[in-house]
């Protein structure tokens, strides 16, 4: 049975390399995600066909897939729960996890819906810009959920995007309590600055009563914390999570943590905080951001579950997300997993 259970929606990506003023001329916004209808999504799609562009490739995604997806090629045992369609993607989509070892369920298959997908478009800095159709994603909810799975669970994993899904608000709220009458962590992503602009409600009710972890890059900890720096957002992310590990980039990661101490010797007590630096991998090529915040999560939430200390936990993740980020997709091969994870034990920083 899986350590680490994670919830998300399942889309299948066409990426895209583009240049800074076609993707202006598809009037996305660079750096977030869009939700679309099937009709908008042909819609670009057509419009790419006609600037000659053609996806360089076509692969199962989804943020907490991603996560889930590397941890398990780093050796933890996953479970995801998601909802596809009864078609050809659907079955690419599960099969694909789990030929890397993640375990799914029937549950996530519903009959008549068509599989979710997201246009993928990188530009020449390696930002990504995101259109996604939810397809039957949109109507996840508490019975695609094979709730036995959290029966040796440590860690519960939710992606930030769910939040954008009103079905998806009374399972959350039902498997945030199973999870602690059962002692299992529960983690957040907040996956993107587009849940923050426009499901802070639905965000606020996932961090409800306050969670193990919390993973987000610097500006979405600031857009949601409305501080000014990437340590402040991070210590004040603690008011919602034990930890808060917030990436910036090309910049060193941030790790905060709550830190309980003793005041005057007696038993009362309050919450300190520490923060933690971790050096980001060597890069030689930027190609392309798609997943490398997710694949640092699943990293990261890897370590936690192997017992690691943060800075090791946070070696790894950079590692990982570093490799991520020199190749073109949002996921590597799960020997490139491991051999980055071998390097963060055997290269000095």
């Amino acid at each position: 049975m899986a350590n680490i259970v994670a919830i998300g929606n399942a889309l299948v990506d066409r990426e895209y390399r583009l240049t800074d003023t076609e993707l202006h001329n598809t009037g996305l916004t660079k750096g977030n995600m869009t939700l679309a209808s099937s009709a908008d999504q042909q819609t670009l799609l057509d419009r790419l066909a006609n600037m000659q562009l053609r996806p360089v490739k076509q692969a199962s995604g989804g943020s907490a897939a991603n996560s889930v997806y590397a941890a398990a090629c780093l050796g933890s045992d996953t479970f995801y729960a998601c909802r596809v369609g009864d078609d050809e993607a659907g079955q690419f989509y599960l099969a694909d996890l789990n030929a890397a070892g993640v375990a799914t369920s029937n549950q996530s298959i519903a009959l008549g819906g068509t599989t979710g997908s997201c246009v993928v478009l990188v530009t020449p800095d390696g930002e990504r810009t995101m259109q996604t159709h939810l397809g039957t994603s949109a109507e996840i909810g508490r019975d695609d959920i094979d709730f036995s799975q959290l029966s040796n669970a440590q860690w519960l994993y939710f992606e930030g995007y769910l939040a954008m899904s009103a079905t998806m608000q009374p399972a959350i709220a039902a498997l945030k309590d199973h999870a602690r009458a059962h002692n299992i962590k529960i983690v957040v992503s907040f996956a993107d600055p587009s849940v923050i602009k426009f499901a802070r409600e639905g965000l606020d009710a996932m961090l409800a009563g306050g969670v193990a972890a919390v993973f987000c890059n610097v500006e979405e900890a600031q857009l949601y914390t409305g501080k000014h720096n990437q340590a402040q957002a991070a210590e004040a992310l603690l008011a919602v999570a034990e930890l808060a590990v917030v990436t910036a980039g090309a910049q060193d990661t941030i790790t905060a943590r709550r830190v309980p101490t003793s005041k005057h010797g007696n038993d009362d007590k309050k919450i300190a905080s520490e923060l933690i630096n971790v050096p980001t991998a060597l890069v030689n090529e930027l190609i392309n951001t798609n997943g490398a915040g997710d694949s640092f999560a699943g990293a990261f939430l890897h370590g936690l579950a192997c017992g690691y200390d943060l800075t090791t936990c946070g070696k790894i993740a950079s590692a990982v997300a570093g490799e991520v980020v020199q190749t073109f997709g949002a996921r590597l091969t799960p020997e490139a997993y491991r051999h980055a994870m071998q390097r963060a034990f055997t290269e000095t920083p």
